[in-house]
């Protein structure tokens, strides 16, 4: 155990320092700034026992793209003091990788894996974290051109901002939120007005349905009740967009749903841009397959290669999720001679299977992003895909998940 001046030493500050014209990652410990290459064997050992004490407090926890959820039950988990551990634990055991022991481990796990793949993981860039959110920041991370930016873009739209996913990833969005207030369980008039807009939202994306979206052919599926001649006094995307507008207002303060308002933000852009589209479901098949067509040109036309909305519903398309997927550590692309290796990881508060799993399943998407990203770009040479999870007392281990390969690594001096 260490003493009370023990963990009075650990205490830090992290800080951007210009060194040589670039800027580096530096400690003020004992009041002195020590360079992260420079930094002491005395340091790590201070910060591994505390990484080991905060992986005892959270062995139950694990964060799956912005949220912490218990394994024992899959609730999510909205306690601040949780919260900040896990932000503690991640600090420290981005900082702990780049020890020189456990540097030289990775080396050699990842030699004996296979000879012609490297690490990317030892310069403090290739240790940043990162959430994937949008098209720009993953280009801007693959070193992928403007032109070659304009092309996915062309290409991506027409699949992802067809009326199916686009009303797919709503209901999702507004499903995720329902979710985490029936988890919160709290009942505050802020609380009980946005549930009872979500739920009326809900309802009217159902009972708005297009009726040519079931499975049926056409000349068998009923006749509307009704034939409308104004297409002006129909209902419209814009009832959707006021809907949202008021569920963001009624949660703007809530800081445990901060990730579930900041979807409904995203998707405001691409509802502001087909609002004065009918969604009315009691007109002719033919003008609901044109309104359908409206909405998928529009949003085309409209969502630029950095929106969100565009990459939200890109995840949709790909997976049937929305959530942005957040990445502990970014890696990089790593090797030469037509062998690129594009490696990322993620920290884990245990070595329990259903952990491992999980991770192993949140780095499959995030590499599958990347990976779609790079094929729609038509980039030179194939990049092969690898994903790292680091734990304390790890059993070490490489996995083949998808035709993809992930390597467990265990966090020791």
């Amino acid at each position: 155990m260490l003493s009370n001046s023990g963990w009075n030493r650990l205490k830090f500050l992290r800080t951007n320092v210009m060194c040589h014209g670039q800027w580096k990652l530096a400690y003020h410990f004992h009041d002195t700034e020590i360079d992260e290459e420079l930094a002491p064997q005395e340091w790590y050992r201070l910060a591994y026992a505390k990484l080991v004490k905060l992986s005892y407090l959270l062995k139950n926890v694990e964060h799956i793209d912005g949220k912490l959820i218990s394994v024992d039950d899959n609730s999510i988990i909205n306690d601040v003091y949780i919260i900040n551990q896990m932000k503690s634990f991640n600090s420290l055991a981005r900082t702990l990788i780049s020890a020189p022991s456990v540097q030289c481990a990775l080396k050699k796990s990842l030699t004996s894996a296979q000879p012609q793949v490297f690490s990317c993981f030892s310069s403090l860039n290739g240790r940043q974290p990162m959430t994937l959110d949008s098209l720009t920041k993953i280009c801007n991370f693959l070193g992928i051109s403007a032109q070659q930016r304009k092309s996915i873009r062309l290409t991506v739209c027409p699949q992802v901002t067809q009326h199916h996913i686009w009303r797919g990833a709503l209901e999702e969005i507004l499903n995720d939120l329902k979710r985490e207030l029936d988890n919160i369980g709290f009942n505050s008039p802020a609380f009980q007005m946005a549930r009872q807009v979500m739920m009326s939202c809900l309802k009217f994306l159902k009972d708005t349905a297009s009726l040519h979206e079931s499975e049926a052919p056409a000349w068998m599926r009923l006749a509307p009740l009704k034939k409308v001649e104004k297409l002006e006094t129909l209902l419209k995307w814009e009832e959707v967009l006021e809907m949202f507008v008021h569920l963001s207002q009624c949660m703007s303060q809530e800081e445990r749903l901060l990730c579930s308002i900041a979807k409904i933000d995203v998707m405001k852009e691409g509802l502001y841009h087909i609002k004065d589209i009918v969604i009315e479901r009691d007109i002719s098949f033919k003008e609901a397959r044109r309104q359908d067509s409206l909405v998928q040109k529009k949003l085309t036309k409209s969502l630029g290669h950095s929106s969100k909305c565009l990459f939200t519903l890109l995840l949709y398309y790909l997976y049937g999720t929305v959530r942005d997927i957040e990445v502990e550590v970014c890696g990089g692309v790593c090797g030469g001679g037509g062998k690129l290796y594009l490696q990322i990881g993620k920290f884990l508060t245990s070595d329990d299977e259903k952990m491992v799993r999980n991770g192993v399943k949140q780095l499959y998407r995030a590499l599958g992003v990347f990976k779609f990203v790079w094929e729609t770009a038509s980039m030179d040479g194939t990049v092969n895909l690898q994903g790292h999870i680091w734990s304390v007392g790890a059993n070490e281990r490489t996995l083949t998940y998808r035709g993809n390969k992930f390597f467990v690594h265990n966090i020791i001096l």
